[in-house]
């Protein structure tokens, strides 16, 4: 197999990688919602993560077991756009030989 067809099957294993951890992330977003009080859905209709209140720690509960689910939230997205940032570099790495 070529380099081509490597990069292809090598692409699509790190899009399916990344999505998983950004599943994750929403997962424990919708987490973090549930145990706090100012974030709680109360209305029976669903709705998107509130991840920019969680991410930046706004309306979020306090105790200790929230900021921990927050910070493993925090790292997932890190390592997402740590995989992004590698990513693009291996694109330009590539573009330039």
């Amino acid at each position: 197999m070529d380099v081509g067809g490597w990069f292809y099957i090598v692409s699509g294993l790190w899009a399916a990688g990344m999505l998983a951890v950004f599943i994750q992330a929403i997962r424990l977003s919708y987490r973090i919602e549930k145990r706090s009080a100012a974030l709680r859905n109360e209305t029976g209709l669903p709705r998107y993560a509130a991840m920019p209140f969680t991410v930046t720690n706004w309306r979020v509960s306090r105790d200790d077991q929230t900021q921990a689910l927050r910070r493993r939230m925090l790292q997932l997205l890190g390592l997402n756009l740590a995989g992004f940032v590698i990513f693009a570099g291996i694109v330009l790495a590539a573009l330039s030989a």
